[in-house]
Order: C-alpha cells, then sequence, then structure tokens
C-alpha cells in the first residue's frame, strides 16, 4: 500500500491486508459476540468526502444516521425512496469506465461505527474480527487502531483483534467504498449493491482450523475419515455412530457398512472435535466419492444426473442479505420440485446455505467470486484472468472459497466462476485447488474451448442438436489435439441453459430427454432461481393507496442499464412459483409414471441416483369428462434406482372403466396416477406429489349428425342466427342470447414475452414481426352473407404498406332446434389462407372477442390448471379445472402474453350477465384477460394494467414456441408457427 496515500488500497490490485489466512466456516462453543444490528452511519460522496477521525473511539456520531448491519445501503428506505444511493443493473457493462485498476473518484463510501461490550472473562486475546460478506473493499479500525483492509465481497474476510480488543467498552469503525479494485472482478449479472451485507462478529478464537476427509468404497461400502487439524493444543475427534471415541483425528480411520451421503439419502453423521483446552466443535460428516468413470459424472460409484438450478442470492427487500428462513425457503422449494442440484452463481453463498444443502440433500457446484464479463465487449483487452498483475487476487480468492466451504459434502464440485474468458490466473487457481482439495472436480465454462484445466466440459445454451452431438464426442475440435482427446473423455454438464425469463423457458422437455438418453451428459442447471426485481410502490391514477410493484432495471435512473434482464428465475421475486418451476418440476420428475391403455398397463421407472422408490405411495384416479368415477391405492413394488417396473392395471381399475364405458357419456374418459411422499421427509410432508402420469382410455363416441341448420336472416342492421346476432356491416357477433359480446374476429399479435423481444444469437424475433407489421394488422370485411343454412363473413387482415396478407372465412353455422340440454349451440369454422410471400412465422393464429365485465369465474375441461403453451405443457393435466379471470393472469416483473390454457376441450365463463360456453373442434387454446392485449404490450410494469371493464377472450388455433431466446435458442422447428393455410372451429353456446 502506498503509504503516501492511506486509500490506496482501493485501487490497489491486492486483496487486502492484515487479513488472517481464510479457514473453515465452523461452530465452536467458544464465545462469540455478535454485532449485527444498528449502526450508526454516514454515506460520503466519495474520497474526497470522508470523515477524517471517524474511527476515533471518542467521536461524536450521535448525529449520524443508523443502519442495519447486515444490509445493502442501496436498498434502504424501500418500497418507497431509496435513501442512500440507488439500486443498479447491468449484465455485462460495468457501470464506470473500463480503465482496470482504476475507478471513479466519486466513489459512494459508506462510513459505519458500533460501540459494543466485551464481557469480563472474554478470551480477548484469541479474538478474530470475522465479516462475512462487505461489497466491495473495506477497511477496519479497532479502538483507533486499523486491523487492515480487504476486498472479495461475498467472501469471509477475518482479522486479528486480540491486540485491540479490550475489556468493556469497545469501538468499531469500517469505512466501505462501493467502487474499487476488485469491483473489475465481481462483474456477476446481478444488481450492483453495496455495505456490510452479511453478518460481523467477535469471536474466541481456538481450533484455527480443519479439514474433514472422507470417502466411501462402493463396492464394500467402507467409508475413510481423516481430519486435518491445525490447533495450538491437541484435539481428539468422536463420532459415537462409528465407534470412534477421543481418537486421533487424523486416523486414516476405516469404517465399515458406511451409509454414504447422497442428494437422495443426505446421512450425516454427528461428531465432535474436543480440544485439549475444552474446546468443542461440532462436525455433520459425509461419506461420499466424486469420480469420472468412462467419462462419465459419478458419485460412490453410480452415474448422477443433475436436475438443478443457478442461484443468486436475492430478496425483493434486502437484496443480498437473506435470513436463514429465507435460505431454508429456497432449499424446501427446490427438493418440493425435484431439483438435486445448485450451482451458486457467481459466487460463494452465505455459508448457512450449504448447511442447509448437507441436511436436505442437493449437490452443489460451489462458485469462486469471480466474473470479468464487463471486458468482453472490449475483446477481453486487459481482462484480469490473462494479466500476471492479478494473479494473488486470484488465488487469494480461490483459496477463501475452497477453505471456508471444503467441510461439506454438498460440495462436490469446484467451479472457479464465470464469464471470465481465460488466461494463466485461472489456470493457477484450478491448479491451486488440485493442490488442495484432489477430493473435488473442477468446473469453469468460459475454457470449452479446450478444458484444458478443468475436469468437466461445460456449455451455456446450446440448443439440442448441439447437445447430443456433445454425447457422441462430435463437438467441434480444438487446435490440440492433447486438448481435444482430454475434453472429449470429460462427462458434458449445462451450466446454464433454459433461460428463465418472463413467460417460458420453452423447450424443456426436449432438453431433457436429450440428457436422459446420454450417459456422458450429467444434466444441467436452468437459468435462474429467482427473480431479482426490487419492491417499490407508487401512486396509480389518482389513488391515494399506491400500487406495489417489482422494479428492474432503469427504474432507478441508472446511466446504463440492462432492463427486466434481472428478472429471470424461476420464482417470482416474492418466492412464489412461476409456471416454469411447475414445468421444470415435471419435467425433471425422478420417476416416470407412463399408462399404456392398449396393454392394460402401468410402467413405473426409477431415475434416481440410488433411492428405490418404495418411499412413495402411488393412487389412481379415473375420470370421465373431468368427473372422478372411481380412485384408490396402487401396489407397486419398490422399483431400484435405474429399473422399471410394468404392472397391469387392477381389478378396481378396470371396473371403474367399464362403468364409465356403460355410463357412455360421450366424453373422454383418463385415468391418472400420482406418486406421493409415503412418510415425512425434512423437506416436505406426507402427501407431496413427486410425479404423475396420465393415459387416455376412452376416447369419445363419433359426435351424432348435426340437427338441420338455422337460417341467417338479415334485419336491417343486424343479421340472426339462430339465437345470435351479428352486425350486418361487419359480420361481427354482437350477441348470443343474453350475452352481450365483441368478435370473434381473427387475430395473430401477442403481447411479446422476453424470448420474442431479445435474442443471445442472431435477431430478436420482435424485429421481422414489427416489419411485417403482425402489431398493427386491419381487419378488413370484404362480405356479409346470409344464407339458407347459415352466414359467410369473408376479411383479410394485412398491415398498412404492406403487400401480404391473410385472407380469412368465417362461416357460421346454427342448429334449427336446441339440443337435450336445452341449449342452441352456435359454431364457427375458420379457414384462414396466406396472400403473399410469408417469410415470418406468426405470433398467435386464432379469434378475439370479448364480453362485459372485471371478473369472471372460468372452468374448463383440458389441461390444466396452469398455463401451458405447445412447447411448456408437460405439467399441465387433463381434468375439470375452475379459477377466475384475476387468478389466470400471471404477474411477470415484465407484463406481456401469459396465462395461456392449452388445448381446451370445452369451457365455461360465468359472469353476472350470463354464462358463455365453448367447446374446441377438438381443442382450442383459451386465454381471458381484464385488459387488452394492446394494453399488455404497452405496460412495463404490473402496476400499469388496470382493468376497463371488458373480459378479452383469445380463443387460439395455436401459438408461437415459447422458447429461450432471451438467452438461448428459440423454439425449435417443431413449435415455429409457420403462416399456412389452416382450418380450425370452436363452438359457443350459453347457459349452464
Amino acid at each position: 500500500m502506498n503509504g503516501l496515500d492511506p486509500h490506496a488500497y482501493v485501487e490497489d490490485l491486492s486483496p487486502g491486508t492484515g487479513r488472517l489466512r481464510p479457514r473453515a466456516a465452523f461452530t465452536t462453543d467458544l464465545p462469540t459476540i455478535t454485532l449485527d444490528g444498528d449502526w450508526s452511519f454516514r454515506l460520503a460522496s466519495g474520497l474526497d468526502d470522508l470523515t477524517g477521525d471517524f474511527a476515533a473511539p471518542d467521536f461524536d456520531d450521535t448525529a449520524w444516521d443508523l443502519l442495519a448491519v447486515p444490509s445493502c445501503w442501496q436498498m434502504t428506505g424501500l418500497p418507497g425512496e431509496p435513501r442512500y444511493g440507488a439500486p443498479a443493473y447491468t449484465n455485462i457493462l460495468y457501470p464506470f469506465p473500463v480503465d482496470p485498476p482504476r475507478v471513479p473518484r466519486e466513489n459512494p463510501t459508506g462510513e459505519y461505527r458500533r460501540a459494543f461490550d466485551v464481557p469480563d472473562g472474554f478470551p480477548a486475546s484469541a479474538a478474530v474480527l470475522r465479516f462475512e460478506g462487505v461489497d466491495s473493499a473495506f477497511a477496519v479500525w479497532l479502538n483507533g487502531i486499523r486491523l487492515g483492509d480487504g476486498k472479495g465481497s461475498r467472501l469471509t474476510t477475518e482479522f486479528d483483534a486480540s491486540a485491540a480488543l479490550r475489556p468493556g467498552r469497545n469501538v468499531l469503525a469500517v469505512r466501505v467504498h462501493q467502487w474499487s479494485s476488485g469491483s473489475y472482478l465481481e462483474d456477476q449479472d446481478m444488481w450492483w449493491l453495496s455495505g456490510i451485507f452479511r453478518s460481523v462478529s467477535v469471536a474466541a478464537r481456538g481450533v484455527e482450523d480443519f479439514f474433514v476427509h472422507t470417502a466411501y468404497d462402493h463396492t464394500t461400502r467402507q467409508g475413510t475419515l481423516a481430519v486435518d487439524v491445525t490447533a495450538p493444543t491437541r484435539v481428539s475427534l468422536s463420532v459415537p455412530e462409528l465407534g470412534i471415541s477421543a481418537a486421533d483425528p487424523a486416523g486414516p480411520h476405516v469404517i465399515d457398512g458406511i451409509e454414504p451421503w447422497s442428494d437422495e439419502r443426505p446421512r450425516l453423521y454427528t461428531g465432535e472435535l474436543v480440544s485439549e483446552a475444552g474446546e468443542r466443535i461440532p462436525l455433520r460428516i459425509g461419506f461420499r466419492t466424486v469420480a469420472v468413470v468412462d467419462g462419465v459424472l459419478t458419485v460412490n460409484g453410480r452415474p448422477i444426473s443433475l436436475r438443478g438450478v443457478n442461484r443468486h442470492e436475492w430478496h425483493p427487500l434486502t437484496g443480498r442479505t437473506l435470513t436463514e428462513d429465507t435460505m431454508l425457503t429456497d432449499v424446501l422449494l427446490m427438493k418440493q420440485h425435484n431439483i438435486n442440484a445448485v450451482r451458486t452463481s457467481h459466487y460463494p453463498p452465505d455459508h448457512r446455505f450449504l448447511d442447509l444443502c448437507d441436511e436436505h440433500g442437493l449437490w452443489v457446484f460451489c462458485e469462486g467470486d469471480l466474473e470479468t464479463h464487463g471486458f468482453e465487449p472490449g475483446g477481453w483487452r486487459r481482462n484480469p484472468s490473462d494479466d500476471p498483475a492479478w494473479r494473488e487476487a486470484y488465488l487469494d480468492r480461490t483459496a477463501r472459497l475452497v477453505e471456508r466451504d471444503k467441510n461439506h459434502p454438498s460440495v462436490v464440485v469446484w467451479s472457479l466462476g464465470n464469464e471470465s474468458g481465460t488466461g494463466v490466473n485461472l489456470a493457477a487457481a484450478a491448479a491451486w485447488i488440485r493442490w488442495r482439495d484432489d477430493s473435488r472436480l473442477i468446473h469453469y465454462e468460459g475454457d470449452f474451448a479446450s478444458c484444458a484445466y478443468v475436469d468437466l466440459y461445460s456449455r451455456m445454451y446450446i440448443g439440442v442438436d448441439e447437445l447430443a452431438a456433445v454425447d457422441r464426442g462430435q463437438e467441434a475440435p480444438t487446435a490440440d489435439p492433447a486438448d481435444d482427446a482430454h475434453r472429449r473423455a470429460l462427462p458434458a454438464v449445462l451450466c446454464e441453459y433454459g433461460h428463465a425469463m418472463g413467460t417460458g423457458p420453452g423447450g424443456l422437455s426436449e432438453y431433457q430427454q436429450v440428457i436422459e438418453a446420454h450417459p456422458r451428459l450429467a444434466g444441467g442447471f436452468i437459468w435462474e432461481w429467482i427473480d431479482h426485481g426490487i419492491t417499490r410502490t407508487a401512486p396509480i391514477n389518482g389513488q391515494e393507496e399506491p400500487r406495489s410493484y417489482y422494479a428492474y432495471g432503469g427504474d432507478f435512473g441508472e446511466e446504463i442499464h440492462d432492463g427486466n434482464f434481472v428478472a429471470d428465475g424461476l420464482l417470482f421475486p416474492d418466492r412464489t412459483p412461476s409456471p416454469g418451476l411447475v414445468e421444470y418440476k415435471k419435467v425433471i420428475e425422478p420417476v416416470r409414471i407412463h399408462i399404456d391403455p392398449a396393454a392394460g398397463q402401468i410402467s413405473v421407472r426409477n431415475l434416481h441416483h440410488v433411492r428405490d422408490s418404495g418411499y412413495l405411495d402411488c393412487r389412481w384416479t379415473v375420470e370421465d369428462g373431468g368427473e372422478p368415477v372411481g380412485s384408490g391405492g396402487l401396489s407397486v413394488p419398490a422399483t431400484a434406482a435405474g429399473a422399471t417396473t410394468t404392472l397391469a392395471w387392477p381389478a378396481e381399475v378396470t371396473a371403474a372403466l367399464d362403468a364409465a364405458r356403460k355410463n357412455d357419456s360421450g366424453d373422454q374418459v383418463w385415468l391418472t396416477v400420482t406418486a406421493v411422499l409415503a412418510a415425512d421427509e425434512t423437506w416436505a410432508g406426507a402427501g407431496h406429489e413427486i410425479a404423475w402420469g396420465q393415459g387416455l382410455v376412452v376416447a369419445p363416441a363419433a359426435s351424432p349428425a348435426p340437427a338441420p341448420p338455422a337460417p341467417a336472416i338479415a334485419h336491417g342492421g343486424y343479421v340472426a342466427l339462430g339465437p345470435a346476432r351479428f352486425d350486418a356491416r361487419t359480420g361481427v357477433l354482437t350477441r348470443l342470447g343474453d350475452l352481450e359480446l365483441d368478435g370473434p374476429m381473427l387475430d395473430v399479435w401477442r403481447a411479446p414475452i422476453d424470448n420474442d423481444l431479445l435474442s443471445a444469437f442472431g435477431e430478436a424475433q420482435i424485429g421481422p414481426w414489427l416489419a411485417a407489421g403482425l402489431d398493427r394488422m386491419r381487419h378488413d370485411v370484404l362480405g356479409v352473407e346470409p344464407d339458407a343454412s347459415g352466414l359467410t363473413v369473408t376479411a383479410r387482415l394485412a398491415a398498412a404498406g404492406s403487400s401480404c396478407g391473410l385472407g380469412v372465412v368465417y362461416r357460421w353455422t346454427a342448429c334449427d332446434t336446441p339440443d337435450a340440454a336445452g341449449r342452441t349451440r352456435l359454431r364457427l369454422d375458420a379457414v384462414v389462407t396466406p396472400d403473399g410471400p410469408w417469410s415470418v412465422p406468426l405470433p398467435r393464429l386464432g379469434v378475439a372477442m370479448s364480453l362485459p365485465g372485471t371478473d369472471a369465474e372460468v372452468e374448463w375441461f383440458g389441461p390444466g390448471p396452469g398455463e401451458a403453451y405447445r412447447d411448456s405443457r408437460a405439467a399441465a393435466r387433463v381434468g375439470r379445472h375452475l379459477s377466475t379471470v384475476s387468478a389466470m393472469q400471471i404477474p411477470q416483473v415484465r407484463p406481456q402474453e401469459n396465462g395461456n390454457r392449452h388445448q381446451v376441450r370445452r369451457a365455461r365463463i360465468t359472469t353476472p350477465d350470463g354464462t358463455l360456453l365453448i367447446s374446441g373442434d377438438p381443442v382450442i387454446d383459451l386465454t381471458v384477460r381484464p385488459w387488452s392485449t394492446e394494453a399488455l404490450t404497452a405496460a412495463s410494469h404490473q402496476h400499469d394494467l388496470v382493468r376497463d371493464g371488458t373480459l378479452h377472450l383469445h380463443l387460439d388455433h395455436a401459438h408461437h414456441g415459447l422458447g429461450s431466446a432471451a438467452c438461448g435458442p428459440g423454439p425449435t422447428a417443431p413449435h415455429v408457427l409457420a403462416a399456412v393455410t389452416t382450418a380450425f372451429g370452436v363452438e359457443f353456446g350459453t347457459g349452464r
């Protein structure tokens, strides 16, 4: 550090001064003084605005504000106006000029002070001051004595406090800088936030460190245990369950009959380290061996398949400051949705999160606090990863990652960091890890071209075809044959895929099918776990009560930002599961249930790593038109991991099906089999659903011959057709029975989803759509022709300035006599014919209509209960579902197309004015909204959406697929909605 400048550490490449060597995170019975709580706080504008004597013990800080520690200072004041600066979001670009290691002189700096008491008898001579996380650089004074400084925001830093700590009153002063040289290593696609955001404590230090080494031999069921201990006195090890008592920790101890640790059976043995000085340290020991065997990722001798997510730490009110309850919520939700793996993107999490992963069972890719993505736009010029001057900073971050988290059995892979290019410092970090811990694998996606210093071939956002080629060893060759051979021998993982931004992602089933078919593919991690929305409130349309919404990039006046790209999670910011998470749960279910109606059989395929299916109870249900006609338990033998059990339908199922056939309702009869927890687990209660399967066992009989058609009769300004009234000039349906209607008319536009608006690999879909004028199509009526058997309306849909269009013929018919229920049905058959050279797919193809109302009850028979689209429909099961229009709206952080119910057979929409009946021929997609597509398209946040007194219905033949184009591939070919001649039909009715 430059002695002439006391703040040189801010831009110095050194990771810090005065710090103690990193060590494991652990608990002990030695005393600890927590310093969490309210601290005196002042925010300085930069290095020219600092308080010169703020570290003096007698400095008067009574005029300063109080700020909670831990917290991020930019989040203070929310959900109203931020009190100290404001959050800022960028994905790649640094929010300051790229001139490493320099940062702006206007560098917001938080000055913190905390007075605390040290009780008599506290062992001050062996005390350390521990910071679990400070963003981004900080310096520390205790009782006016400078202890040191540090960087590495999401890593633990400890200082020797023994010389400065004293009994009674003590004063801790900390100066935290928003920007530092370390900021160049922390460009991790998240909100830029600052402060002491994790806990602070003073702890007595006895045992300095320890490293629990375990291994498991699956052929002998023997476990090996050795603990390396660094301590000033002798330490003994006891693990009563293993018969180890007051033993030498170093062992090695070889134990027969070990139950290994895995995500499915997270077996932890309780142990203890005891020092001669009397210190007691609890241990939770898990035995497991991680290895690559013939290019396959294995744990304990068996292949594993990662059904994972990337997890940032986030809370919409506190930012990256999380309580243990919030962390537990994350873990439980993951387990409840069949997720078995976490990549801690892109930094080590709060260490308590890893405790929960150990306890409940999640494979962890523990990632270093490193990303230099902001150098990519400049061609990686001056990238620290390949600059030897940054070597110490890289090795420091690597060591602090490994040392802190080395004793967690859940951690099976060390990840060097993310999107930091390649270079000598990454290679050095990998070499250091191999020297320190050879029991785990090393991951880093940025070196996928050669994989020279990693153990996994990692890719992100590749398509399913390329993914399949990877398993076949057909990825593009590298320049170095040795690197090429090394890479092709490695397991492959998708460290990021299925970008969960907005409505979507689509195509997850296709990825999973490829993953399960190819042994080299070890699975992957969806990007990402949670939307990083920030809770805000704002007055709406003069209302006294402000409405809450979630802010994203640009909402705080950032100079540069990446908009709602920060809202790309499977959870909404309040941790409500999105439809994407519900879909992912179904796609990755560890048990596959298949129903074969032709053979009268049910098969159960167990995709677990080691666990047999005996922990599940299976039940069956038979439904006729969505009405249950029989249910019961299903006895399925415990199926071993990797095996399949096939059994014939039990007699009770056959009896229920026979009864349904005799009933001859003319409706579909479905058999559903579910698998639920038979007993409580640590992460869910008995009865929690794990998997399900469905089969159509009775198809409806052929429709009876239609009744004689009713004539369409012109009456001046309207045309009457059975119970319907049409505008004589436009051909628009205006009334059906007592219901006032408007439409339906051909519609091809949807409020663009994020995957329409953005593209990581080429032009976004929105560009061609707007160029084709699909958002401004005009519906021109060419003819309205009533006749003796119905009404024909001819029209053309086209945009101003375009010679291309869509011709449409609406053929309306109605029965002359009511059906058995006393209802007269109105039928629409539409034929759409492209006119001109259509080179772009359509967003949607169907008809739109409306009726008065602000809400309605919606009942439908078809897939549900949640939204589904053509490439995101695995989680929707056929049945009778009931909801409201309000409940069918999906609260995406940025409003967009949502809420579609896919392949609906029939629906009932009930308003105070009456009931509208809808039937597909045989199916139709249904969306009902209290606002128009135009309003949805224009809205930037949920609070922009205001009910307009009309219910807007969309009855679609098809949608363009969702895909994952915002950061990945678009929809695959089967899910592209081409403009081709298309015919579809739908029936309408009123009444019950």
